[in-house]
């Protein structure tokens, strides 16, 4: 009786100790990163954008445009570039005409809920058969921690939101803060876990987009007239993508190399 105690106390002892090393393989390879800052638009009016993720380059031509709820004023919004900048970031450098921001004028005819959209657009003209700019989703690279936003604002009751849609084709809104404060600030929002970055399959990586950002007006601010500025838009993403045997076969890019030979 007593042996078979023994006997079972050991089998147990060494089913917990295989448990527990499994358990802190798996946790170890779930927990790698290599967690890296991406310039998405430094907002100086450029209309190409290059960054480098794993040695790869990537390159995209978009710009901004405006769009907003229907009591807007007749000629708003308006946008235009502005020789001025965060001073946290560059310094106190103001005969630097290369570092711009990028200026939102708004003008409502009623108070209330009012919008803006600031959205990226196929860059050259591009127009869809109304003769309207094509919208360009910016895709962001590995799994997205962080989104995070220099904005200017003037102490009124303006709030902004930024959109986000997954490998699902589901857009999700993120909530970036108020804009009741003086000057520039920087403004971050975390990704939700529940907003799916990776699949089963392969590649098992599926990034976000970056849609939009939404400037709200609350009902009892004056919006006859008011203006915010943008700068610096980038995100803090996660790019680690395990290595296999056969890897390149996961990699959309290749794959597409590999069948259009010849």
């Amino acid at each position: 009786m007593k042996q078979g105690s023994f006997r079972a106390v050991r089998h147990l002892v060494f089913l917990l100790l295989f448990l527990s090393l499994t358990g802190f393989s798996v946790f170890a390879q779930q927990a790698t990163v290599d967690m890296v800052s991406v310039i998405l638009d430094p907002f100086d009016g450029n209309t190409t954008h290059e960054y480098i993720i794993g040695g790869r380059p990537y390159t995209f031509e978009f710009e901004w445009h405006l769009d907003a709820s229907r009591f807007i004023a007749n000629d708003f919004p308006r946008r235009t570039f502005v020789p001025s900048f965060p001073m946290a970031l560059y310094g106190n450098n103001r005969d630097n005409r290369d570092l711009r921001s990028f200026g939102i004028w708004g003008s409502f005819d009623r108070q209330g809920y009012n919008w803006i959209d600031v959205y990226p657009v196929q860059a050259g003209a591009v127009v869809d058969e109304n003769g309207e700019p094509i919208p360009f989703e910016i895709p962001i690279p590995g799994r997205a921690q962080v989104l995070d936003l220099w904005v200017w604002g003037s102490n009124m009751r303006l709030y902004l939101e930024a959109y986000v849609r997954d490998h699902t084709g589901i857009v999700h809104r993120l909530e970036m803060g108020e804009l009741t404060y003086q000057g520039w600030k920087n403004l971050q929002v975390r990704i939700p876990n529940n907003i799916r970055q990776s699949r089963r399959i392969l590649p098992s990586m599926a990034s976000l987009r970056f849609v939009k950002f939404r400037i709200w007006s609350t009902p009892m601010e004056r919006v006859d007239s008011f203006f915010v500025y943008f700068n610096q838009f980038k995100v803090l993403t996660d790019v680690f993508d395990p290595l296999f045997d056969g890897d390149e076969l996961a990699d959309p890019v290749r794959v597409l190399e590999f069948w259009q030979q010849d």
